[in-house]
């Protein structure tokens, strides 16, 4: 029996590829630096961003971090362009009194919190882990592994949606099932 649904947040409960790409974008370009959208999708989306911005701008770890500091706070600029995955936003309030349901995510809490009030859904999960609860970002399976030992269940009562390899990676690591999901308006 299920008594557990993880999700993931960008690109599975929601589309914010270019939500974080605008945000990217417009940090990147404050430090001299730029980016376009192909490039973003392919080699940055659902990525931790000291995975990536090392290859866009520079190896100092230090602007570096100032420049994911400034994109968390353009974030909230680029909202509009955030969709909503609606049939897996009806499916977790369908299911939201028969089992627990749990947010997962390498976002940022601030920008976490600010989607999902955007959308008017916080009130969905009754557990957010976000980029700063978990020591290692996915693919370490770190986040599925907390929730799932915050609600003191085993990872056979346990699902989890997911849309990038990195995710599917960390849920396969945690020994749970994974629901890919693609595509969707």
């Amino acid at each position: 029996m299920i008594k557990l649904i993880m999700v993931d947040l960008d690109g599975t409960l929601i589309d914010t590829k270019k939500t974080n790409y605008f945000a990217y974008k417009s940090a990147l370009e404050t430090y001299g630096y730029t980016i376009d959208y192909t490039y973003y999708c392919k080699f940055c989306n659902g990525r931790h961003y000291l995975d990536f911005l090392p290859n866009i701008a520079t190896n100092e770890i230090e602007i570096i971090k100032k420049i994911h500091i400034l994109k968390q706070k353009k974030y909230l600029d680029y909202l509009e362009y955030a969709k909503i995955n609606k049939t897996l936003t009806d499916l977790i309030y369908l299911l939201r009194n028969k089992c627990k349901i749990a947010l997962v995510t390498t976002a940022s809490k601030g920008n976490t919190y600010s989607i999902l009030e955007w959308f008017n859904i916080k009130d969905a999960f009754d557990l957010i882990l976000t980029q700063e609860d978990v020591e290692k970002p996915k693919p370490d399976p770190d986040g599925y592994l907390k929730a799932i030992a915050y609600f003191n269940v085993h990872s056979d009562e346990a699902i989890i949606f997911e849309d990038s390899s990195i995710g599917i990676k960390a849920a396969e690591q945690a020994g749970v099932p994974c629901f890919v999901v693609k595509g969707y308006n």
